[in-house]
Formats: structure tokens, sequence, C-alpha cells
């Protein structure tokens, strides 16, 4: 039990304003909180389990610089995605898959997001040094569901008040701030220059024009897909 609570403070503090957390808050102006939590849940497991399991010998399994690039271009394309948005279809085929959806989509960029974080780190560490594994696995699984529940509340309050449009287009900048700065931490030092980057702001501007607005789908916000999954809830 020490060992739970112990884990479960010092990950409660990590996350606090981490990347992850303000991910939960993008995430929860897209997506249902329910399923938000749930993602993050799965994502947490999975990620802090192969901490617990792997421990240090994951730094040499998965080059930490690889995962960084990884991280990157999801944030990116996550955030491509959010300004081209969702579209409806009446087919019961194409609603489940938005149903289903949301659940895998925040477990992925949750999963790939904790790659190489503090908070997994942090999990290595406690594990490392605990007599009880199982423990501080559910210590730190608690402590990022607490605080990335703070996130989620706060996106969840900001869809009940804010124009979809504005809560669209401030998620997907969101997690592109985060692929761009996760980018810029994995990149080679010879492409770090003023050429380079204005080369990428350039490529990254043109293709926010594309998705956010010349083939974004202006007729099926994010309002619209709350409303569809509510009504098939309450038919259920």
């Amino acid at each position: 039990m020490v060992e739970f609570i112990a884990a479960l403070g010092w990950v409660v503090l990590a996350e606090m304003g981490d990347k992850t957390q303000l991910l939960a808050m993008a995430m929860a102006t897209k997506y249902k909180v329910g399923k938000v939590m749930l993602g993050v849940l799965i994502a947490t497991v999975l990620n802090h389990g192969l901490a617990v399991a792997a421990g240090a010998f994951l730094g040499d399994l998965i080059p930490l610089g690889i995962v960084k690039i990884v991280a990157a271009a999801a944030f990116l394309l996550f955030g491509l995605w959010t300004l081209r948005g969702d579209k409806l279809d009446e087919e019961k085929e194409d609603k489940k898959k938005i149903k289903f959806g949301p659940v895998l989509t925040v477990t992925i960029a949750f999963f790939i997001a904790e790659m190489g974080d503090k908070t997994q780190l942090m999990t290595i560490a406690l594990a490392a040094k605990s007599d009880s594994p199982v423990f501080t696995l559910m210590g730190t699984t608690a402590g990022m569901l607490v605080a990335d529940a703070i996130g989620i509340l706060l996106g969840a309050i900001m869809a009940k008040y804010i124009p979809d449009k504005y809560i669209k287009w401030t998620a997907g900048i969101i997690f592109m701030i985060f692929g761009t700065l996760t980018l810029y931490g994995a990149a080679p030092e010879w492409l770090i220059n003023p050429v380079f980057i204005v080369i990428y702001f350039v490529l990254l501007a043109g293709l926010i024009y594309i998705a956010g607005v010349k083939f974004a789908y202006k007729d099926n916000g994010l309002k619209q897909v709350r409303e569809e999954v509510k009504e098939e809830e309450e038919v259920e």
C-alpha cells in the first residue's frame, strides 16, 4: 500500500502541467468524457505496465530518438485530423466506427505521448526499487487518471460554452504545438537552422489550410458528433 500511495503522489506531481494533461484537455473538446477517460486508462495501463515489466531495458529496445519522431508525427496528424473534422453518415456501420473510434484514438495518442515521457521514466525508477511492482503500476495508473481527469473536466466545460469551430481549432493547434516541440527536440542539430525552420512552417501552414479550410467538414462539427453519440447512448 505504501508503494501505491507513493507512486500515485509522485505521478500526480509529475503530470501536473505535462503535455499529456493538456492533451487530455484537447481530447475532451472533441470526444465524450467517458470515452476519453477509458482511452487514458487503457493507454496508461499498457504503457506503465510495459515500463514496470521491461524496466530500463525498454530504452535499449526502442531508441528514444525514434520514439520522439513517431510521437511528433502522431501529434501533427491528430492536429490536422482535428482541424478537418469528422464526417457523419446515416449508415449504421459508419456510426459504429464513430462510436468506437474515440477510445482507440485517445489510447494511441496517449500511449505514444507517454513513451519516453518523465512519468514513464518515473514509473521505471519506482518499479526498480519497489517490492511490489503491481502496487506501483496501480499507483502510477491512478496518478495519471487523477491528473488527466482535471484536464478532461476543464475540456468538457469548454465544450459547453465555446463555439465548435473555436474548440476545433484550439484542439488542433495544441496537437501541432506538441508535435512541433517534440520534433524540435528529436531533430539532428544540422536541421535546426533558419532555412529548414522556415520551410517546415511553410509546409505546416499549407497542410493546415488544406485540412482546416479547403477540405474541412464544415457541416459536421464537434457538436453534431457529440449529439449523434448521445442519441445512440439514449436509445441503448
